[in-house]
């Protein structure tokens, strides 16, 4: 099994760096500092102190982690990206609330993280973002501060054709478990047209409750949660709203542009509401 390699002109006050991987010129790497194998540390990086990286990593060049980052395995991080940390001094104590990367997530160059963000699994921080809370599973974002504009991997479906008046409600399968996009009628009429829907036909289930969103000020996340319990039927009846669902397995994104297009989110499927 080879061993790690240090170029020169680098310095590494730890010896706890896995096999396989490379340390280029001027790296910085602090005491107590643990990397895995395979990972490549580029030039002119600076890791701080008790910092934890996992196997596969690559950090490019001049990017500066913050003392005691987690970072698991198969992260990539671009050029100059900056973890900030919230103590004064590397003397201090490593806070008990780290910023954490998750496995696979990719950090753009000339981002900035913000003390105690966790990023998630396959996240995606896109170039120039500066991160002030934390990003969930698959999002991408992006903006000072940033938001989410997207997720990775995410199916996207684009709603069918209203319903003619004369139709029954239209229930199609999502390949999300459970997961079923409706669309109604629509009635056209000179007075204004028209939708219905009756609770006990055309739902699976019978409402008990109602919430409705409204000025909505940012393209933001309005909401993210899963319900253990209660189904959810979501639709838009003015503007516009997109919304991610995903059971763990499969995600898809629906656009909510019409009040005749309404999602069914079952119990125990996560949905995410942004780009309003």
């Amino acid at each position: 099994m080879s061993q790690f390699s240090i170029h020169p002109s680098a310095l590494s006050e730890s010896k706890d760096i896995g096999p396989n991987t490379q340390v280029e010129a001027f790296a910085y790497i602090a005491q107590q500092v643990r990397v895995g194998k395979n990972c490549v540390i580029g030039p002119h990086v600076c890791i701080g102190k008790h910092a934890v990286i996992g196997d596969r990593v690559i950090i490019r060049g001049a990017a500066q982690i913050c003392a005691g980052t987690i970072i698991e395995d198969e992260v990539s991080i671009a050029a100059h990206a900056a973890f900030l940390s919230d103590r004064n001094s590397d003397s201090e104590d490593v806070t008990d609330d780290p910023i954490v990367l998750r496995r696979g997530c990719k950090i753009g160059a000339n981002s900035t993280l913000c003390a105690r963000v966790t990023i998630g699994e396959y996240g995606v921080v896109r170039a120039g973002a500066v991160v002030t809370r934390s990003v969930q599973p698959h999002a991408i974002v992006a903006g000072n501060p940033a938001t989410v504009v997207a997720f990775a991997n995410t199916l996207e479906t684009p709603a069918p054709p209203a319903a003619p008046s004369s139709a029954l409600v239209q229930a199609t399968e999502s390949k999300v478990r459970g997961v079923k996009i409706y669309e109604l009628p629509l009635i056209r009429d000179p007075r204004g047209n028209l939708t219905v829907g009756e609770f006990e036909r055309t739902l699976p289930f019978v409402p008990k409750r109602y919430f409705m969103t409204f000025d909505v000020p940012s393209f933001d996340v309005r909401g993210e949660h899963a319900h253990r319990t209660c189904h959810q039927f979501l639709l838009c009846v003015r503007g516009s709203c997109a919304v991610v669902v995903d059971d763990g397995l499969n995600r898809e994104e629906f656009l909510l542009d019409r009040p005749t297009f309404g999602v069914h989110v079952p119990p125990m499927v996560w949905a995410t509401e942004y780009k309003h």
